[in-house]
């Protein structure tokens, strides 16, 4: 029964990291940029959602607050990309690097400004509920969140593979030149990128809220969404999903059967072993590029 609670934990965690690491690799497949400020736009969607929703604040229909919430945040992705990250055109990548780590401080110092530096939780319809099954008790937070997932992921699945949108977004990811030479607008594709990016990012804040508390710092869960990443495969929307859940299940066990601290080190020690095992992560999806 241990067992199949911390399984329970980690996938629905798993989840978190999972649909953080698609906005990494989201950006990365269109633009072949790394986004490090995508654990800091999850932080931000899920603070515009809790002043959205809870009573202290606007109080707002929990759905609803959670829709509004998704549309504010893939705006801001939009005009991230279109205001700021299109201007370094030509650039070397590094530059964009140091440029999204440095909105993501920006992010960060505004939503303490905002909404203070003190723990916050967002008011859910399911807080505190639980569902008792063959002697396990499973939270309903735990339940949305795993739920929440699946569907996203199928409305991805089906967004790209049947949606004349996303297939631009594939071709643009696989090759800029031939999908502008065939009439795809690539930057309009870009910012839409983002914006879908940013989309996702406020769900998986909202997913996390629903566990725990928020607060300015819970951008840097980021960093461990990277990591899921390049395990999973920087270039494989599925071994994004796959990554975090490998890490989401390695956190759980770490904590409760090796030493204390160690939970928070398993996910980069498991990075560095993919690494040097295989560099293109677990279910890459390796393509030979003529230049």
């Amino acid at each position: 029964m241990e067992i199949a609670q911390l399984v329970l934990g980690g996938i629905a965690g798993g989840c978190i990291y999972g649909l953080v690491a698609l906005g990494f690799v989201l950006i990365y497949k269109a633009t072949e940029s790394v986004n490090f400020a995508q654990g800091d736009l999850m932080m931000l969607g899920a603070f515009f959602t809790l002043q959205f929703v809870n009573s202290a604040y606007w109080g707002m229909n929990f759905w609803v607050g959670v829709g509004l919430a998704v549309v504010v945040m893939a705006a801001v992705g939009y005009l991230m990309e279109a205001l700021v990250i299109r201007q370094l055109f030509g650039q070397p990548q590094f530059a964009v690097v140091i440029l999204t780590i440095a909105i993501g401080f920006v992010l960060r110092f505004v939503a303490g400004f905002i909404w203070g530096y003190e723990p916050l939780a967002l008011e859910t319809p399911f807080a505190g509920q639980n569902i008792q099954f063959a002697g396990l008790v499973i939270g309903v937070d735990e339940v949305f969140v795993i739920a929440a997932t699946l569907v996203l992921t199928l409305s991805l699945y089906f967004f790209f593979a049947r949606t004349k949108l996303g297939m631009a977004m594939q071709a643009s990811s696989q090759n800029q030149l031939a999908a502008y030479y065939m009439g795809v607008p690539v930057k309009r594709v870009h910012g839409l990128v983002w914006a879908l990016s940013g989309g996702i990012a406020t769900i998986a804040g909202v997913l996390f809220a629903a566990r725990g508390s928020i607060d300015p710092n819970l951008g840097l869960l980021g960093i461990k969404a990277f990591a899921a990443a390049v395990i999973g495969g920087f270039g494989s929307l599925p071994g994004a999903l796959a990554g975090g859940l490998i890490v989401g299940l390695v956190e759980p066990f770490a904590g409760r059967y090796i030493a204390s601290g160690y939970s928070q080190i398993a996910p980069y020690a498991i990075m560095l072993v993919v690494l040097v095992v295989r560099p293109n992560g677990l279910f890459a999806q390796i393509q030979s590029k003529k230049v």
